[in-house]
């Protein structure tokens, strides 16, 4: 049972970072939807939902995403899916149901960097930079790679470009966590290609051909994967060289 002591509504993200700070044990709240199936005691729930973190705001070079937007305004957003190929909208649609993507927001799906996060594989094919209060602005690959931080994510920002990207996922059935997830990005001569559901957390391989094939191939021999309750680590390895293929043709069906 999750048991929550003290409930405060900050007024600023200096208050907010001071609590988290305060105790190890302090955790920002907002969708809870992973969070209350923990067995914990949290001192303090701190609820960062009076800040505006709830929009998405976009200019002539890139969308800037508050951490407390929900996964169903990524996937609902036209000219976010129109300018990142609907990478964002294929990576979250298939999230259990509507009801769990109104309340799942980005701030906590990044910043719990879980292996089988289908929304961190799919941020890692866009130019993507995550927003630290304290920390300031990183990259996603970096962030993912990072160690762990007491901080806050405020903001997730999307550059706007014409490369080609995909985003493409196994799951054993409807709204089930995936076997494995996977997003390329076309970038020049080179794929960007990232692995995740491993059932570890994303990793990003950089794969250069001509081929579809022969870059599926090369994927399959780099790939790192290992077996669980979900999936063997050969099945794996096989789903790695199937859905590379699979997104590589759509890349190449994008104009």
């Amino acid at each position: 049972m999750l048991r929550i002591q003290q409930y405060q509504k900050v007024k600023n993200l200096t208050e907010a970072y001071e609590l988290l700070q305060k105790n190890k044990n302090n955790q920002i709240i907002a969708g809870m939807l992973w969070l209350k199936m923990e067995d914990r005691t949290i001192p303090v729930g701190i609820d960062l939902s009076d800040l505006d973190l709830d929009k998405i705001i976009e200019d002539e070079k890139s969308f800037v995403i508050g951490a407390n937007v929900t996964l169903h305004q990524l996937e609902v957003h036209q000219s976010l899916n129109l300018w990142t190929q609907d990478v964002i909208k294929d990576a979250v649609k298939d999230i259990v149901g509507v009801q769990f993507r109104n309340m799942a927001t980005i701030g906590g799906s990044v910043y719990s960097r879980f292996g089988f996060s289908d929304v961190i594989c799919a941020l890692m094919s866009l130019r993507c930079e995550v927003v630290l209060y304290q920390g300031g602005k990183m990259d996603i690959t970096d962030f993912v790679n990072s160690d762990f931080q007491r901080d806050i994510i405020t903001h997730v920002i999307i550059h706007k470009d014409h490369d080609r990207r995909c985003f493409v996922c196994h799951r054993n059935s409807a709204t089930d966590i995936s076997v494995l997830n996977l997003s390329v990005w076309q970038k020049d001569d080179e794929y960007l290609i990232n692995v995740g559901a491993r059932p570890q957390k994303a990793q990003q391989y950089i794969v250069t051909g001509n081929d579809n094939e022969e870059i599926a191939k090369k994927l399959k021999s780099q790939v790192e994967c290992s077996g669980n309750m979900r999936a063997s680590k050969e099945y794996r390895e096989a789903l790695a060289y199937g859905l590379c293929l699979k997104a590589l043709i759509r890349i190449g069906e994008q104009s």
